[in-house]
């Protein structure tokens, strides 16, 4: 008799097949946390950079400088990042920090400022001097 001797072929391929499916799956998951904190990590800097040169603008009475100097920043810092500054009248201003976004992979939405483009994300911060 050979009934308890050893494990048979099919479940050899069936316990195989499990470790694959779940080692999947967790790959898987892996990549899609370290898109997400990518995203992350570049809304936060967007977001720190917009913060910076709205203060810096609101301090000083020239503002070329200020959006000349942090524009290199961001375009170091950021995918294709780029810094403007936008007046809306009554003394309002705002920051844009925009870069270069997968949308369909980041998930992360298109900006809903105008003129910005497609494929780019923003951040945007208000202000008045």
């Amino acid at each position: 008799r050979r009934g308890g001797r050893g494990d048979s072929l099919i479940e050899v391929l069936i316990a195989m097949s499990l470790t694959a499916v779940t080692a999947l799956g967790i790959i898987g998951s892996q990549m899609w946390l370290a898109r997400n904190e990518r995203s992350l990590m570049a809304r936060e800097l967007a977001t720190s950079i917009a913060d910076s040169v709205a203060e810096g603008i609101r301090h000083d009475t020239d503002r070329d400088p200020v959006v000349t100097q942090w524009r290199a920043r961001a375009a170091a810092l950021l995918p294709d990042g780029d810094v403007d500054v936008l007046d809306r009248g009554d003394g309002l201003h705002i920051a844009v920090v925009k870069w270069r976004t997968r949308q369909s992979s980041d998930g992360e939405a298109a900006c809903a400022e105008p003129g910005v483009g497609a494929n780019l994300a923003c951040m945007t911060v208000a202000f008045a001097r």
